[in-house]
C-alpha cells in the first residue's frame, strides 16, 4: 500500500481545501527532516528538449498544488520532469469567499473557485531562494483581482520582471475563470496588445540578466475553433516559446446532478480530459510546430497522458488526477509515454 493509499481516508474525510493545506503541511515537515527522498521511486528518465530547456521527462506538476513554493523540495522527490508554481500575483491576496474548493469523488472531478489566492510574488520569491531544486521550475504569474483588466498587462510586467532570474520558464496565467474578466484576455485585441508587450520585456530582460527565459501562455477549454486559430496566430507573430493547454472549464458536461456539480468555478479532473485534448489536437494543427504545447486536464491515468501526446503535446501537466490517484501517477505516466531507448546499432553504418 502506497503512502497516499495510506493517507486518502483521513484526507478525504477533510473539506477539500483543509486536505490540501494539510498535505503542504506534511510535506513541509517532511522536507525539513529530509524524509521525501526516502519515500519515493526514483523518477523516469526520458528527457525531452522543449522551449530550448531539457526536462528529465515529460511530465510536470500544474500550477495550483504549490502556490507560493513552499514545498518545492518535497515535491521535486514525486519524479516529476518539471515543477511549475503559482498561480502568484503582484500583492498577496486571500482569493475569493470561502467554500471555495469541492470534490465531485464519482466523476473524478474537483471544482474550484479559489481566485488567486496566494502571499504575492516576493514572498514566492523567498521561497524559491530557500529551495534546493535544480531542475526545470516554471513560474506562473497572473493579475491582482483589483487590477482593472485594461491595467492588467501592468501586473503581468510586474510579476514578470520579477520571477525572471528565478524561472526555468514563465507561465502567462489568462484562463483562470475565477478571476474576473481575467478570460478577456485571450481575445484578439487584448492578446494581441498584452503579448507585444509581454515580448519587449523579455528580451529587455534577457539582456540585463545574461539568460533567456521562455514565455508560456495558459488557454482555457473553453474556446471555439475560430478562437483558437486566433490564439495559434498570435502565438507564433510574438513568437511566443509555449503553449499550456489547458485551464479548467466552465462546462458542467458530464457532472450534472452530481453533488457539488452546480457549484460556480472551474472544473478539472476527468469531466475536462476531452475538452482539453480536442484544444490540444486543433492547436497544434493551427500552430504546425511553431511553437510546443504542454498539455493539462484530465489526467488520471497513463493512457490519458498518451492522449495528450497523440494529440500534438510536447509534456504533459498534472494535478487533480494527484488528488485521486497520489504520486504514483507520477511514474505511471512517465512510464506511458517514455520512448523506447535507441538501439545503438540502428545509426551504425552497414559494412559492404
Amino acid at each position: 500500500m502506497s503512502l497516499f493509499q495510506l493517507f486518502r481516508p483521513a484526507l478525504f474525510a477533510l473539506d477539500p481545501e483543509a486536505a490540501h493545506h494539510a498535505t503542504i503541511e506534511g510535506l513541509k515537515t517532511s522536507q525539513c527532516l529530509g524524509l521525501t527522498s526516502l519515500m519515493f521511486k526514483r523518477p523516469v528518465d526520458d528527457p525531452r528538449t522543449v522551449m530550448g530547456l531539457t526536462f528529465p521527462n515529460p511530465v510536470g506538476l500544474a500550477a495550483g498544488l504549490d502556490k507560493n513554493g513552499e514545498v518545492i523540495d518535497a515535491l521535486a522527490a514525486f519524479g516529476f520532469g518539471f515543477i511549475e508554481i503559482g498561480t502568484v500575483t503582484p500583492r498577496a491576496q486571500p482569493g475569493n469567499p470561502k467554500p471555495r474548493m469541492f470534490r465531485l469523488p464519482e466523476a473524478q472531478g474537483i471544482i474550484n473557485r479559489m481566485g488567486f489566492n496566494n502571499e504575492g510574488v516576493d514572498a514566492l520569491i523567498a521561497n524559491v531562494k530557500r529551495a534546493k531544486f535544480k531542475g526545470i521550475l516554471g513560474i506562473n504569474i497572473g493579475k491582482n483581482a483589483d487590477t482593472p483588466i485594461e491595467k492588467a498587462a501592468d501586473d503581468y510586467l510586474i510579476g514578470l520582471r520579477k520571477v525572471y532570474e528565478h524561472a526555468s520558464y514563465v507561465a502567462i496565467n489568462i484562463s483562470s475563470p475565477n478571476t474576473k474578466n481575467l478570460r478577456q484576455l485571450q481575445g484578439g485585441d487584448e492578446l494581441d496588445a498584452l503579448l507585444g508587450q509581454l515580448k519587449a520585456e523579455q528580451e529587455k530582460l534577457a539582456q540585463l540578466h545574461g539568460k533567456y527565459v521562455p514565455l508560456a501562455v495558459k488557454i482555457a477549454p473553453d474556446l471555439d475553433p475560430d478562437q483558437i486559430k486566433s490564439i495559434a496566430a498570435l502565438l507564433t507573430k510574438h513568437r511566443i516559446d509555449g503553449a499550456i493547454a489547458t485551464n479548467t472549464t466552465l462546462s458542467r458536461e458530464g457532472v450534472e446532478g452530481q453533488p457539488h456539480g452546480n457549484e460556480a468555478g472551474g472544473l478539472s479532473g476527468a469531466p475536462v480530459r476531452d475538452k482539453s485534448t480536442a484544444v490540444i489536437r486543433q492547436l497544434a494543427a493551427e500552430l504546425n510546430g511553431a511553437l510546443p504545447i504542454i498539455g493539462v486536464g484530465g489526467i488520471l491515468k497513463g493512457a490519458d497522458a498518451a492522449e495528450k501526446m497523440q494529440a500534438g503535446a510536447a509534456l504533459v501537466q498534472i494535478y487533480s488526477g494527484m488528488i485521486y490517484r497520489g504520486q504514483e501517477l507520477v511514474t505511471e505516466c512517465a512510464t506511458a509515454i517514455r520512448r523506447p531507448p535507441l538501439n545503438p546499432t540502428s545509426t551504425q553504418e552497414r559494412r559492404p
